[in-house]
This record gives structure tokens, sequence and C-alpha cells, in this order.
């Protein structure tokens, strides 16, 4: 079985009644996809993955993402610790997130702002040890800043989303109990740095996902002179899981079996009500 670990199946593109999504995901069932975890980035959506987790027999998390920080008000926090505290017995709630930190957009790194973002983070850690809940990272150039305030505040476990970060990185996240995502980027020949990483990190280290409908693979994705010209993007999905697993079980020579297995191994142990939602939903022996 593969787990999609990140996919944000309440996007608009999947339609205004998530019907895309129904079919994305019954695609991917197909294909051998257990299970997806559908992360909230804002106040508004909370409710939105909830629903849709139980809809589509998935997994959810709650938090709220640093690009949607400058829309954020303090009283979200409140109403995200009232949904975790409300919904604390859903076994399909796993994690806290998608939070953390965006030093890449250049309204986001202006000095209040990675300010503001920074406390929204810190504050969805205290809550995230308040529930006893791991957290579901954004990494992008902000790898050292997310690690010093984990240390600070340690959850325990979670995922590094997307990770592209260098060795000494990666080796700090695995130290506080984190596994790293890795997704379509892999499967550009470009990409020769996370390619390294995907194939040489521990394979204990890994999980993954896919992001969508973002980070498409090199299958879908057109360069901007393509798109000027009117050829459509395609619209990533949980159901292209397993081709990226198999783009990084080629370049670590293992089997598709054998990576499926041991990422799966690894979501539940970065998100360990995983574990449980999957043996209940496990046909009896």
């Amino acid at each position: 079985m593969w787990i999609d670990t990140h996919c944000h199946l309440d996007a608009p593109e999947f339609g205004p009644d998530h019907a895309l999504a129904e079919w994305a995901r019954s695609s991917a069932t197909a294909l051998g996809v257990g299970l997806c975890v559908i992360p909230a980035v804002m106040r508004a959506n909370f409710d939105t993955v909830r629903l849709l987790a139980h809809r589509l027999g998935d997994a959810y998390a709650l938090g709220i993402h640093p690009m949607c920080v400058p829309q954020a008000v303090e009283a979200d926090l409140q109403v995200l610790d009232h949904a975790l505290t409300e919904h604390r017995t859903d076994p399909r709630l796993v994690a806290l997130g998608e939070i953390g930190l965006d030093f890449f957009v250049p309204a986001l790194c202006e000095p209040a702002m990675r300010e503001r973002q920074t406390w929204f983070y810190r504050e969805q850690l205290k809550l995230a040890r308040k529930h006893r809940l791991p957290v579901i990272l954004h990494v992008r150039r902000s790898a050292d800043a997310l690690l010093k305030h984990l240390r600070d505040l340690p959850t325990g476990s979670g995922i590094a989303h997307a990770f592209n970060g260098s060795d000494q990185q990666a080796q700090a996240f695995l130290d506080l109990g984190f596994k790293l995502g890795f997704g379509g980027t892999v499967t550009f020949e470009a990409a020769q740095k996370i390619r390294r990483l995907a194939a040489s990190l521990p394979l204990s280290a890994l999980v993954l996902e896919t992001d969508a409908p973002d980070i498409p693979p090199q299958w879908l994705y057109t360069t901007a002179a393509e798109r000027s010209v009117g050829q459509v993007q395609g619209v990533n999905s949980p159901a292209e899981l397993p081709r990226i697993g198999q783009v990084l079980a080629d370049l670590r020579g293992l089997s598709t079996d054998v990576l499926a297995a041991a990422t799966s191994t690894n979501a539940c142990a970065a998100l360990p009500r995983l574990a449980k939602l999957i043996a209940s939903a496990a046909p009896a022996a």
C-alpha cells in the first residue's frame, strides 16, 4: 500500500463540490494508494478538510499555513485550539498542519512578516504539544529557522514536507524524530540535489507525497513557453504517487513493493494515528 502523506484534495482544481477529488481518489485507490493525508491551510478550510477526509476515507490535519499568515488573525489560533479539542477523538485527525515558515516568497521575507510567521509557527508548535500531535511542516528556504524553534518546542515526530535542504539539515530533522517528504520533484533529472538526497538518505527517513494539485511530476509539467501557446499543465493527484514511487525506487535500486512498504511504515512512525486508522480499515482475517 502507498500512503500520500500530503495532498490538498480540497483545492479549487478539484472542483467546487470536490467531485474531481472523488474521481482522483478512486483512481489512486485502484493503483494501490490506501490512504491520503489532507492538510488544512487556514481557518476557513478546517471543516472542509475534516469532512472531505471522512467522505473519502482518508486522514486530515489542521493548521495555518505560513503563506496564509498575512490574512490570519490571532483569534484563528483559538479556533484551531477549539477544533483540535472538539475532534480529539476523531481517528482521522492525525497531525497539526500544514504549518511552518516560507522565506521564498518576497512579501513574506519582509522583517515584520518574518516575525509574524515565526510567532504563528511557535504558537502552533505549542498547540501541537498541548494536543500531543505531530506536525506537518512547510519548509521553503527556512529549514534552519524551523529547526531552531523545533528544538525549543519539540513535538516528538512529524514530516518535513517537500524537503529540499542539505544533508546536515536532513539529519537534524531526523534527530528530532521527523521524516522527510519527497514527491514529484524527484522525477526531474535536472533536480540533481533532491534526487541525490532521495537516493542516499536512510530508507527509514523517507515518506512519499504528491502535494496535489501542486508540484506536478515531470510527465505532467509544462514549461512557461508551452503554456504560452496553449498547452495545459496536468493537475497532480494522488493517482500519480505510485509512478513517483517507481522513480524513487529505481533511484535507490529497490522494488516498488519494498519502497511502498517502507514509506508506509515511515508515515505511520511520523503520524502514529495513521497506524490505528489503517488497522481499523483492514478486513478481518
